[in-house]
């Protein structure tokens, strides 16, 4: 649901630059940052939110207006829906291949070889969960993903356990909407309280999971020494489905928005679109929008709004006081023409600051600012879900196409001792075919009239039979933080408002290589196992190619971006404190995935969404 058109009102810059009574001064309206104003405006403070984007998706109007653009646009990629913005530029596909020690700039993000990502992420209202996937494996971190280092002598140690962050957790379920059953997500050590259950039942199992299930039933791996039995598994998913009047003991669940099948215009339950990403025509898929709605909706004891938004504002530079260390204000660029980089500079100030803008773009306006925080690790330790892809023809019709993007997957590599050696992995089954690996299935049909002149009811036939049998098999490899993967900034290269643009500096690390290198291994086994043809190749010209032990692997960027200011123990060791709390600046916070030490093998939305729950009570805390 999205608030209401009189009540979505962008603040004007100038009374924003004159006053100085915000509690909270938020940059990013994306989850960080809107699960944080509605804690805020619960306990009665202030709330000041900072959005680069438009703004113009805060209305049932202007989120129709994007699923039209992403009907309308001949590439069906995450930012499609979204119109081009040079003030408030998000990272596109890369263009080509770099040799070791190239720089391209051609896109928003400045790649430094020799690897390229296509990692993307959305400056928009909302942040990225308007084009995210919204399956939460696990729905959570597995315990041991919090302490690598001290069990397998990888990564590094989270200052928080899991049980210190499980509270969080089901906040964060609740918030989101979570549909699951407990039941299907009892493995590798997960636990629930008795009486737990999610906020609302668990999608069922596509045709295609249930064939791939039926296919390696009995079948079991091993690796290191130890057996894993393979079955398909249930994702946690954040959108709608039936409401369980079982949760919070008897009183059920209410969902923001319909859940009747009926409804299709904002919160319907899921019907099953493989659009998912990057939206769902009905909003079944949470995205923050939904959160802010509830945000803008509370009022102080004298009626007045206690959230504004001021959007089409670009946070420049955080100004610190050299007294106290405490930041004093934020330079802001507000424009008022997408089309246009005219803008003026105002300052804004609060009691609290919080950057939630995600890993790349906080780092890159902490870095900005000249703040690259005691330890020197702002923009350090960036992380992402390597992904490698492996493609087949199943023998027979699957369903392809049919539900929502992947609704199960093969979890069971997830943990284990092996990963004193190499990197865990989950697989998810994807509903949509080959749309991923080939650009299915726009290329299925060149095939077929290009190479096999097939055309009328032939052709029909051809491409029904083709895409109704394709198995696409996503590996997300857990990678670990390394320090020379990083952002940095350089006058150099700026965008449309002045602004120093994220340079991305990464190497797949060796540990996630072997990892990838026994997936390819594991997608032949499983391939076997069912009959399926491997149609899997992995072209050397491609921009994420990684050549290792003699074999290439194309290695895609999950949009899962983490680390580039972790938290830790001391502000030698990290940025932030295990609230999210700078250590340098006191009444700084940054937060989101970039606070995260370690990713395991679980999308990241869930776990940054409990942390930043967490860090309301310190904020709450700190202005008290």
């Amino acid at each position: 649901m999205l608030f209401p058109l009189e009540s979505a009102l962008t603040a004007d810059p100038k009374t924003v630059a004159a006053s100085g009574d915000y509690d909270i001064v938020i940059v990013g309206a994306g989850i960080s940052g809107a699960i944080i104003a509605k804690r805020a405006a619960e306990a009665g403070k202030r709330v000041l939110i900072l959005e680069a984007g438009t703004g113009a998706n805060r209305t049932l109007a202007g989120y129709d207006d994007l699923l039209t653009t992403f009907y309308s646009a001949a590439s069906k990629d995450n930012q499609s829906p979204f119109p081009l913005n040079a003030n408030a530029a998000m990272p596109r596909s890369p263009l080509r291949k770099l040799q070791a020690g190239e720089t391209d700039s051609s896109t928003y993000i400045v790649q430094s070889g020799p690897y390229v990502s296509d990692t993307t992420y959305t400056r928009i209202f909302g942040g990225t969960t308007m084009h995210w996937e919204a399956k939460t494996p696990a729905s959570r971190l597995l315990r041991s993903d919090f302490k690598t280092r001290t069990i397998f002598g990888q990564g590094l140690d989270w200052p928080l356990s899991f049980e210190e962050i499980e509270d969080d957790y089901r906040l964060a379920e609740w918030e989101i909407g979570v549909s699951a059953n407990v039941e299907d997500q009892q493995y590798l050590g997960q636990t629930f309280p008795g009486d737990y259950v999610f906020p609302m039942r668990g999608l069922p199992l596509s045709y295609l999971d249930q064939q791939v299930n039926k296919g390696i039933e009995g079948t079991c791996v091993e690796l290191h020494g130890k057996t894993y039995p393979l079955k398909v598994r249930p994702y946690p998913q954040g959108r709608n489905s039936i409401p369980n009047p079982a949760y919070d003991g008897g009183k059920g669940y209410r969902p923001i928005g319909a859940v009747d099948t009926h409804q299709v215009e904002e919160g319907g339950r899921c019907q099953g679109n493989t659009n998912c990403v990057p939206l769902c025509p009905v909003q079944a898929r949470y995205h923050a929008g939904k959160t802010l709605a509830k945000a803008f909706a509370v009022n102080g004891k004298g009626g007045e709004r206690l959230v504004e938004l001021l959007s089409q504002a670009v946070a420049s530079k955080v100004h610190i006081d050299p007294d106290s260390g405490k930041v004093r204000s934020l330079e802001v660029k507000v424009y008022k023409d997408p089309a246009s980089s005219v803008h003026e500079t105002i300052t804004v100030k609060g009691k609290v600051f919080v950057l939630g803008a995600g890993a790349i773009e906080t780092a890159r306006l902490m870095l900005a600012s000249g703040l690259p925080s005691t330890s020197g690790l702002v923009g350090r330790n960036l992380m992402d879900h390597a992904y490698l892809l492996n493609w087949a023809l199943m023998p027979q019709i699957c369903g392809t196409m049919r539900g929502t993007s992947s609704t199960g997957g093969i979890v069971d590599l997830r943990d284990g001792p092996f990963r004193e050696r190499q990197a865990a992995f989950a697989i998810d089954i994807h509903n949509d075919g080959w749309g991923w690996a080939t650009g299915a299935p726009t290329s299925d049909l060149l095939e077929l009239v290009d190479d096999r002149n097939l055309h009328g009811a032939d052709l029909r036939r051809g491409v029904i039979d083709r895409v109704s049998r394709q198995l696409l098999l996503a590996f997300m490899i857990e990678v670990m933080p390394v320090e020379s993967n990083r952002i940095t900034v350089d006058p150099q290269y700026t965008d449309a408002l002045g602004n120093m643009r994220p340079i991305l500096s990464f190497t797949v690390p060796e540990y996630t290589m072997r990892g990838a290198a026994y997936g390819r291994h594991f997608a032949r086994t499983v391939f076997a196992r069912l009959g399926a043809q491997d149609h899997t190749y992995y072209d050397p010209s491609d921009f994420g190619y990684v050549a290792y032990e003699r074999q290439g692997y194309a290695i895609r960027g999950g949009n899962h971006l983490a680390g580039t200011h972790i938290m830790g123990t001391t502000k030698t060791n990290s940025v932030v404190d295990k609230n999210q709390r700078s250590w340098d600046h006191e009444n700084l916070y940054l937060v989101g995935g970039g606070s995260m030490p370690t990713i395991g093998t679980a999308n990241v939305t869930l776990t940054l969404a409990a942390m930043c729950f967490r860090s309301s009570r310190d904020i709450l805390k700190y202005l008290h």
